[in-house]
């Protein structure tokens, strides 16, 4: 089983989005000296942007995917 293209170029987007959540300038803001329920600032940041790409990179490839569903032989007939 392919990708699509369609799923192809949000799996690309998302990737975009990783690399730009993950670089240096956005870290940079998060890396202040605050407490957040007692985790830094910057490691919540870090895992809450590493947890929503793993969620968006799900939805991506299950959205509209006819081709995850196993077909039935006997229906095609």
């Amino acid at each position: 089983m392919g990708l699509r293209a369609e799923q192809s170029q949000r799996l690309v987007a998302l990737c975009a989005l990783g690399c730009l959540l993950l670089s240096y300038p956005l870290l940079a803001l998060f890396n202040r000296p605050l407490l957040l329920a007692g985790v830094p600032l910057v490691y919540v940041y870090l895992f809450g942007a590493w947890a929503l790409l793993i969620a968006l990179m799900a939805w991506a490839t299950r959205r509209g995917s006819p081709e995850a569903e196993p077909r039935n032989p006997e229906q095609s007939l």
